[in-house]
């Protein structure tokens, strides 16, 4: 029950931040001008800011509503995640501010993205009390081995 409330909950800010910088990238542009110019000379891709923007934008909608309607949703998390770092880091750089009232907003923005990303890093790892991939794996091993003494057993048995 808690997690079909707070999957939504979660995935609302990303989904209404998503679908405003993809409608209306105005200002964030000009922001990751710098980032995507790196990007693009590391990446080999067009250095196109606002291409950048409204794909960022479309990624969190998308994950987001991904992440509300519990449609794969520790892949929407961690594609939240992904997301969600470079656009802190370059929206929000209050250490180079130079007016305090601008520093604290933007302080206040980037300690909420930072709740915010430890938020989807849970929702990455949650597995909804269902065994992860790991344990699986681990499980399937032990009961390999289990098995094969078992399986060892039996045939010295067989030939005595």
């Amino acid at each position: 029950m808690i997690r079909r409330l707070a999957r939504p909950m979660l995935a609302a800010v990303f989904v209404t931040g998503g679908i405003d910088a993809l409608r209306h990238p105005g200002g964030r542009v000009e922001l990751a001008a710098p980032f995507t110019k790196k990007a693009a000379e590391v990446a080999g891709t067009p250095d196109d800011p606002e291409m950048m923007v409204r794909a960022n934008g479309a990624l969190m909608a998308l994950s987001g509503a991904m992440l509300a309607t519990g449609r794969m949703p520790r892949l929407a998390s961690t594609m939240l995640a992904a997301s969600l770092v470079p656009t802190t880091v370059v929206g929000h750089q209050f250490w180079n501010e130079r007016e305090a009232t601008a520093r604290q907003a933007h302080k206040i923005q980037f300690m909420k993205n930072l709740g915010l990303l430890g938020g989807v890093m849970l929702a990455a790892v949650d597995t909804a009390g269902k065994p992860g991939l790991a344990w699986r794996a681990q499980n399937a091993a032990k009961s390999a081995r289990r098995e094969a003494r078992l399986a060892k057993a039996q045939a010295k048995l067989a030939v005595s």
